[in-house]
């Protein structure tokens, strides 16, 4: 056993403790690491636990340790007899406020602090190892941060959200996730994605958004699209106009494939490989894509339709007025009906059915590009730990990584 000499300002600013009230005895080190010993100032005022009240010490608990950030690489412990006060507003009793926790958890605000900062860049499993601490240790870091940043967080000025689900494991397994469009950050995420988990959404942010949201905007996905209709309604719905690009390829596609299992009998290599020569954009096509597209336009192919339809189709989002995109989208949806194409068909009355909040994008544009980022970042959350068990540590991972929440003042900045 051998005794650290430190003095007792720098030992206070290690610690991050009030020097006015608690004081360092001293900090013996041993095989195992540091322990430091700290203890109350005579005749000093402790302040109550909830409200902060200072009052007299009424009576001292038993010893009680935090483990702290290891000092120059030696593990270090915090060990402390919290006092008990009386408040005098209330007349309650309750443990003083200890500045160096957080409620009962017995990791102190610096270490939870340095761990949550490394959780950000690396997998928890991979934090967890340099700093001899197990995997539960880092999640109740992590879990920690995210109770206070989710506490101290202002919305601030909200004029457009995005909502959007992702996949978090195989069997269609989602979690919805509401994205500040202005911010580029993470509002919320709940388990699933029916009306029900948007509606937990709106129960617990719906008076504050209801003056500050102008636009959502979201894909077709009809739960979504009822609740904040009834939850927002002097907001303006817009429907992500990636997701109605992507329903248009797909009808493109299933045109293709129908036109390629009639001509399997008499024909087979016509179609084969030219899934993406109708998909792309011409400008995208290589050389050789670009003569075999000009060869099979010549042979009056039914996928050749649906590829001058879907060419034709990108004028509309060129318009600057919603007048005159209404009258286009009118025209074309009159030349979709006429194609003798089913999936065609199928998309143009599509459109028709949710017309209004297509056209609102020129008046609100906005789309959901920046949601598509913010889900690629989650994937790679939740790539960098080969996945997680639980949709709640899964959420705990999203908030900490791409909510921007707000971190106290300490002494030392980890990263």
């Amino acid at each position: 056993m051998k005794m650290i000499a430190i003095s007792t300002k720098a030992h206070c600013q290690l610690v991050n403790i009030d020097s006015q009230v608690q004081s360092v005895v001293d900090a013996i080190g041993v095989k195992a690491g540091i322990t430091v010993h700290l203890d109350l100032r005579r005749r000093r005022l402790l302040p109550f636990g909830t409200c902060g009240t200072r009052s007299r010490v009424r009576d001292r608990l038993a010893s009680r340790t935090w483990k702290h950030v290891p000092l120059w690489g030696i593990a270090t412990t915090l060990q402390y007899s919290p006092g008990r006060v009386r408040c005098k507003k209330c007349g309650k009793i309750r443990v003083e406020a200890i500045p160096w926790s957080q409620g009962k958890c017995r990791l102190s605000l610096g270490l939870i602090w340095l761990l949550s900062a490394w959780c950000k860049l690396l997998a928890w499993e991979v934090v967890a190892n340099p700093f001899g601490v197990h995997w539960n240790t880092v999640a109740a870091a992590v879990r920690q941060a995210v109770a206070y940043g989710l506490e101290h967080r202002e919305l601030g000025e909200m004029l457009y959200i995005g909502i959007d689900e992702l996949s978090r494991q195989k069997g269609h397994v989602y979690v919805t996730n509401v994205y500040d469009l202005k911010d580029k950050r993470l509002l919320w995420s709940g388990e699933g994605r029916s009306k029900e988990t948007l509606e937990q959404f709106f129960a617990e942010h719906g008076e504050a958004l209801k003056d500050k949201v102008k636009g959502v905007c979201c894909d077709m996905w009809q739960p979504y699209i009822d609740m904040v209709k009834e939850k927002l309604p002097d907001a303006a719905l817009v429907f992500d106009k990636f997701h109605i690009i992507q329903h248009l390829l797909q009808a493109v596609d299933e045109v293709r494939r129908d036109e390629a299992r009639e001509l399997k009998k008499h024909n087979p290599e016509l179609l084969k490989r030219t899934r993406y020569l109708w998909l792309k954009n011409p400008e995208n096509l290589t050389d050789k894509q670009r003569a075999r597209l000009g060869h099979l336009e010549k042979l009056n192919l039914r996928c050749n339709r649906a590829y001058l339809l879907k060419e034709s189709f990108r004028e509309f989002w060129n318009y600057k007025h919603k007048g005159w995109a209404k009258r286009f989208l009118k025209k074309w949806f009159w030349w979709a009906t006429h194609s003798r194409l089913e999936p065609m068909r199928n998309f143009a009355w599509m459109l028709r059915r949710h017309e209004e909040d297509i056209l609102n994008y020129f008046e609100m544009r906005i789309d959901n590009g920046a949601v598509e980022g913010m889900n690629n970042k989650a994937t790679v959350v939740s790539h960098r730990c080969y996945g997680y068990r639980t949709a709640t540590t899964y959420i705990t991972a999203l908030y900490h990584c791409l909510g921007k929440l707000p971190e106290p003042e300490l002494v030392h900045k980890f990263l």
